[in-house]
């Protein structure tokens, strides 16, 4: 009941503010959108345009039998398919810098700590505030982009690489998992900074890995698979209790009315 209290009053101050608005509600929409429109796009393609693709892209579909729209509609939906994952890193890191940090801006945190709640129910309160829309916000997103990416793609083989176990995988395990991450990072951000936007700013270093890859993929230099996801996974999952443990360490309740100013 008090961790529920907690969620409702990080909702009511957090969603005020424009760029939560904007992460929260915008972006997914926008990541829907973009690679609808791409799909759209290459419905009908020059065989040419597959020069541009990397030589390990092109040759894969040879083997496969892939037409070139074929071709170029699966690599292009593969790469923003990566994309989704960005989101429980940026929608976390954006409530919690104005949750957590505007704490110490306006003082409220004093009263929280006067009541019985413990300091366990106000970190998972705040944790959970910050986490349940993101993850619901990477699923809505992914669920929709799945149900209508059917309309948009021109085989069967297309939509199996984008319905893939993988990317399943990777929204049902990775997509928490990096949500974790992103709240933890901003609680122990702001155990060090006093503003909600360099909060945000630092934070939003989370984000650099999974854009490493995202490019990295593009050209040709890694090939996710299932295996890879399920060991990214369990490297999330570690990294992720590390960074629990030293959230909780730097969250002391005792120090937060003399070091919090």
């Amino acid at each position: 009941m008090r961790i529920r209290t907690i969620i409702d009053k990080e909702w009511a101050e957090v969603f005020k503010n424009k760029m939560v608005l904007f992460t929260v509600g915008l972006l997914p929409l926008l990541f829907v959108v973009m690679p609808l429109v791409q799909l759209a796009a290459t419905r009908d393609v020059d065989p040419g345009e597959m020069n541009d693709a990397p030589a390990n892209i092109a040759r894969l579909c040879q083997l496969q039998g892939l037409a070139d729209n074929e071709c170029l509609q699966g690599f292009l939906a593969n790469q923003f398919m990566l994309f989704f994952l960005l989101l429980p890193l940026a929608i976390p890191v954006t409530i919690a810098s104005y949750s957590i940090v505007g704490e110490k801006m306006t003082r409220s945190l004093e009263p929280l700590l006067a009541t019985p709640t413990s300091t366990t129910e106000i970190i998972l309160g705040k944790a959970l505030a910050a986490s349940l829309p993101a993850i619901g916000a990477t699923w809505l997103s992914f669920g929709v982009f799945l149900v209508a990416a059917r309309f948009f793609v021109v085989s069967e083989q297309v939509y199996a690489s984008i319905a893939h176990p993988m990317w399943l995988v990777a929204m049902a395990l990775i997509a928490p998992l990096l949500t974790v991450l992103s709240v933890n990072v901003a609680i122990v951000i702001s155990s060090r900074v006093n503003d909600p936007r360099a909060a945000e700013q630092l934070g939003m270093v989370v984000m650099i890995p999974l854009l490493a890859l995202f490019f990295a993929q593009i050209f040709g230099l890694v090939a996710l698979n299932l295996t890879s996801m399920l060991i990214l996974a369990a490297a999330l999952l570690v990294i992720d209790a590390a960074l629990v443990a030293l959230g909780v360490k730097l969250f002391q309740r005792e120090t937060i009315l003399t070091r919090w100013r």
